[in-house]
């Protein structure tokens, strides 16, 4: 909600690219998109394209089998959760007056992002639970519904947070006591 309603001020009809959109964040992001009436371009890999089709996306693009800055295309918005390309090279991929959103990834990306200080580029710091009555009422309605992976037992914690980095998990985790 921060990254594409604060700060994108997401529009009816803007064409979003969210790049990581199988994950925890990007899975809720295509399904707000969506209700914002956003048409959506949703970036992972090969398992998780199924799951971003179901969850609306109107495009999904396997970053293993193409470069979707290569394509020749561009968007209105970039949402990204990996943040580990160039942010250069995202910014190329951008309408004129675009503007690219990061909430997360590596750190020297988002340092590199926080200096160039373009106003097409902007670095989302969360607030912790801001918009949770609004995303409530969402998923009361009916609107968006959360992806969980496992749950995962706490003695494999290990094992779900290496899972975890491998990029390999789908929506959010969850470990059980």
């Amino acid at each position: 909600m921060q990254a594409l309603v604060d700060t994108a001020a997401i529009q009816p009809g803007q064409r979003l690219l969210i790049n990581g959109a199988g994950g925890g964040v990007g899975t809720f992001a295509i399904q707000i998109a969506k209700h914002l009436r956003a048409t959506v371009t949703a970036v992972d890999s090969t398992p998780k394209l199924d799951l971003m089709r179901t969850l609306g996306a109107d495009e999904v693009l396997d970053y293993t089998q193409q470069d979707f800055t290569k394509l020749g295309r561009q968007w209105d918005v970039i949402l990204d959760v990996k943040t580990m390309r160039s942010i250069s090279t995202m910014t190329r991929v951008l309408e004129r007056g675009g503007l690219y959103v990061t909430v997360g990834g590596s750190i020297p990306r988002l340092l590199q992002g926080m200096l160039m200080a373009k106003k097409r580029l902007r670095v989302v710091a969360l607030k912790l639970n801001k918009d949770l009555q609004y995303m409530n009422e969402l998923y009361e309605a009916g609107k968006v519904r959360p992806v969980i992976d496992g749950p995962y037992p706490l003695h494999e914690l290990a094992d779900a947070f290496r899972y975890f980095a491998e990029a390999r998990h789908k929506g959010k985790i969850v470990i059980t006591v």
